[in-house]
C-alpha cells in the first residue's frame, strides 16, 4: 500500500502529518506510538496511572500498547500487564476510554515471551515453554526475588511444547483478542518479534522441531499464521496487525533464513488481507545488523497492506522513508516516552524533551506522566 495522490503529470508524496488508513481504520497522521514496556503494573492490571499515560499520548496516529501477556505462562517480566482476567480487561477498558475521550486510537499488542522467562515468573515454578528445549545464551528476564526486590535474571532452560499443546497457545491468543475487543481496542497487534515465542518458532536457531511446526520455512511460520488467523476471526483481518523483526539477534536467537522467512510471511499476510505489517529494525537494541533500502523496497513490494517501520527513527529519517513510498507510517518509541505531544512538536518543529533512561522501567509517575507539554511555545505539564 502506497499512499500517494497521482494525476496525469504529478505525484504528491505523503508526509508524516498526512492521514493514512490501516485496514479500515483511518488515522490522522503517520507518527505511531511504538509498544513500550514500562513495568508499571505490579499487579498486572492497568490502572489510573496508565489511563493518564496513554491518554496524554492520544495525538499519535495510533497508540500500540506495551506488550501485554496473553496468559500466566506467557510472562517473562514482572510488573507487565496481562489480558487474561476480568480485572485486567476492565483495567484496559479504562485506558482505552481515556484515549478515545481525547480522540485517539489504540491497538493492544498480544505477547507470549516463550523461553525468555524463568521459573520464578511462571505459575507453580514450572519451566517456560518454547519450540525446543534450548536456553537462550545470555538472555535475561525480569523477576521479583524472595526479599521483594526485583531485577534482571538469567532465563531458565525451557521445555519444548508438545504438538498437542499448541492448540491451547492459539486459543490463548484468541481469548486475549476477545477480551481486547470487549475492552474497546480499535485493533490488535500480534507480537511475533524480538526473539519471543512466535519469533522463536520462525527462527532456525531456536526451532529444532520435527513435527508440522518445524523444519521448512512454511512449517516454522505455521504457528504465527495460525495465531494471526485466530485473532483475525475476532477482530477481522482489517483490524489485525503483526510485528516482525527480520535479522534480529538478541536473547541468543539466531536464524539462517531471515530474508526467506520475511518474504514468505509478507506474502502469506498479504493473502490474508491484514491491516498492517510492523517491522522493528534489527539495530534497535544496539546490534550491528542494519536493513538495506533494497530489503525495505523488496518487502514493500510484497506487503499489500500498510507497512510500518520502527527503530531509531527521528523526524527527518521517518519523513524520508514515507516520502519515498517505502513505508506508510513510522512507529516511534523513546521519543514518545519523553514527549506526550510528539506529533505537535514535530508539526511545529519544536525541540523535544530530554529522556531520562533511569525512569524508563518501573516506578510510578516520575518519568512516566510528568514530562511537559508545549503550551504557546512554552512547556507545561498535563
Amino acid at each position: 500500500m502506497t499512499d500517494t495522490t497521482t494525476s496525469d503529470t504529478t505525484t504528491t508524496a505523503a508526509t508524516l502529518l498526512d492521514p493514512v488508513t490501516l485496514g479500515d481504520l483511518s488515522l490522522p497522521n503517520r507518527i505511531l506510538m511504538a509498544p513500550l514496556t514500562r513495568a508499571r503494573t505490579p499487579d498486572s492490571i492497568p490502572g489510573k496511572l496508565q489511563e493518564v499515560y496513554y491518554g496524554q499520548r492520544a495525538g499519535a496516529g495510533l497508540i500500540i500498547s506495551e506488550a501485554t501477556n496473553i496468559s500466566p505462562t506467557a510472562r517473562g517480566y514482572v510488573y507487565t500487564p496481562g489480558i487474561w482476567t476480568n480485572e485486567q480487561e476492565a483495567g484496559w477498558k479504562g485506558v482505552v476510554e481515556s484515549v478515545h475521550a481525547k480522540g485517539g486510537r489504540m491497538a493492544l499488542q498480544l505477547w507470549h515471551v516463550g523461553r525468555v522467562s524463568h521459573e520464578m515468573v511462571q505459575p507453580d515454578g514450572q519451566p517456560p515453554v518454547a519450540p525446543s528445549a534450548l536456553k537462550g545464551e545470555g538472555a535475561q528476564c525480569f523477576v521479583e526475588f524472595e526479599d521483594g526486590t526485583s531485577g534482571r535474571h538469567p532465563t531458565s532452560t525451557p521445555r519444548a511444547l508438545e504438538t498437542a499443546e499448541i492448540a491451547g497457545i492459539i486459543e490463548d491468543y484468541r481469548q486475549a483478542a476477545v477480551r481486547a475487543k470487549r475492552a474497546g481496542f480499535d485493533m490488535v497487534e500480534v507480537h511475533a518479534a524480538n526473539a519471543y515465542l512466535l519469533n522463536q518458532f520462525m527462527a532456525t536457531g531456536t526451532n529444532q522441531r520435527t513435527d508440522q511446526y518445524g523444519g521448512s520455512v512454511e512449517n516454522r511460520a505455521r504457528l504465527t499464521l495460525e495465531v494471526v488467523d485466530a485473532v483475525a476471526e475476532v477482530f477481522g483481518p482489517e483490524r489485525t496487525g503483526i510485528r516482525l523483526t527480520p535479522f534480529i539477534e538478541i536473547f541468543g536467537l539466531t536464524d539462517d533464513e531471515p530474508e526467506e522467512m520475511a518474504f514468505y510471511m509478507a506474502d502469506q499476510l498479504s493473502m490474508r488481507g491484514i491491516a498492517y505489517v510492523h517491522v522493528n529494525e534489527p539495530d534497535w537494541a544496539g546490534g550491528d545488523i542494519k536493513f538495506s533500502d533494497d530489503f525495505r523496497r523488496a518487502l514493500r513490494a510484497r506487503v499489500k497492506g500498510a507497512l510500518i517501520f520502527c527503530g531509531h527513527y527521528d523526524g527527518e529519517r521517518a519523513a524520508r522513508i514515507i516520502q519515498e513510498g517505502i513505508a506508510d507510517a513510522v512507529a516511534m518509541g523513546r521519543p514518545y516516552i519523553a514527549n506526550p505531544d510528539l506529533v505537535e512538536r514535530m508539526r511545529l518543529g519544536a525541540p523535544l524533551n530530554e529522556q531520562d533512561p533511569d525512569t524508563f522501567y518501573g516506578g510510578e509517575a516520575k518519568g512516566y506522566t510528568d514530562y511537559p507539554f508545549l503550551d504557546n511555545g512554552h512547556d507545561r505539564h498535563a
